[in-house]
């Protein structure tokens, strides 16, 4: 069982291989520099731009943070706002830190929920969740439409629009859900999930997928399976061990949306 597939009694967690600056805006013959929101802006700016590590500003000229931006998949400008590789970072973190992020662009990281929350607030977004193991195996998952509440509604989650990839369809059971850390419980279960699964994330009672769970490592948890797969689409056949590597990516991909909460 993948961390993208039911696993209430399981601790495979992230079983899959699924900095600041601050800059001031500056006046150039009468035209004010546009700051990039997101890794789009800098697509958009430069198509040659290769994958790596760039400053973006989702709420503003003061809220500078690096994140790493893939150019190459699916059609590049996704921004990374949650990558797992190695184990090298310690997931399992207090409210506080997962609200304004951890970890480095340059390797493992959690952005953060209230610059999450900006992004989508300020623009309509896709979400591509991609996995791979360490023998090079990849599986994913894609949503048309993703977006998260703020901070005052619990960073609630809303994501639809499947597109199967081989991860299964674990989000649609933690849609609506408000997010959850050890020390703000806000699960629906009556149990702290993020306690007992050493973990932080939109849990329900308690998951389908728990890409912040447990640590990177070498467990023998089964092959990549999900509850929703579509009848094209066969269980694949690869390795059964699994290291959780989770990259969570979001790129613009329609117009811009002024004032609401959705994508």
């Amino acid at each position: 069982m993948s961390v993208f597939n039911k696993a209430h009694d399981n601790m495979c967690s992230v079983q899959l291989l699924p900095v600041f600056l601050l800059l001031a805006p500056v006046l150039t013959r009468c035209q004010q520099l546009v700051l990039p929101v997101d890794c789009s802006d800098i697509y958009n700016h430069d198509t040659s731009r290769p994958s790596g590590v760039f400053t973006i500003y989702p709420i503003g000229a003061t809220s500078a943070v690096q994140v790493h931006c893939d150019m190459d998949s699916e059609g590049g400008r996704w921004t990374v706002f949650q990558r797992r590789m190695d184990g090298s970072v310690n997931f399992y973190r207090p409210w506080d830190q997962y609200k304004m992020g951890f970890g480095s662009a340059a390797g493992e990281y959690w952005l953060g929920l209230e610059y999450l929350f900006h992004l989508t607030l300020r623009k309509k977004y896709e979400l591509l969740v991609d996995m791979e193991d360490f023998e090079g195996n990849k599986a994913f998952a894609r949503y048309s439409s993703f977006s998260i509440d703020p901070e005052s509604t619990g960073y609630t989650l809303h994501v639809s629009g499947y597109t199967a990839g081989g991860a299964g369809d674990a989000l649609r059971y933690h849609s609506g859900e408000k997010f959850s850390t050890f020390d703000k419980d806000q699960g629906s279960w009556n149990n702290n999930c993020a306690r007992r699964y050493l973990g932080a994330f939109w849990y329900k009672g308690c998951f389908q997928a728990n890409p912040n769970g447990g640590v990177v490592a070498a467990l023998p948890v089964g092959p990549l399976h999900s509850n929703t797969i579509e009848s094209s689409i066969s269980p694949p056949t690869i390795n059964p061990v699994w290291i959780c590597v989770v990259t969570i990516v979001v790129p613009e991909r329609s117009q811009v949306f002024s004032g609401t909460v959705e994508v």
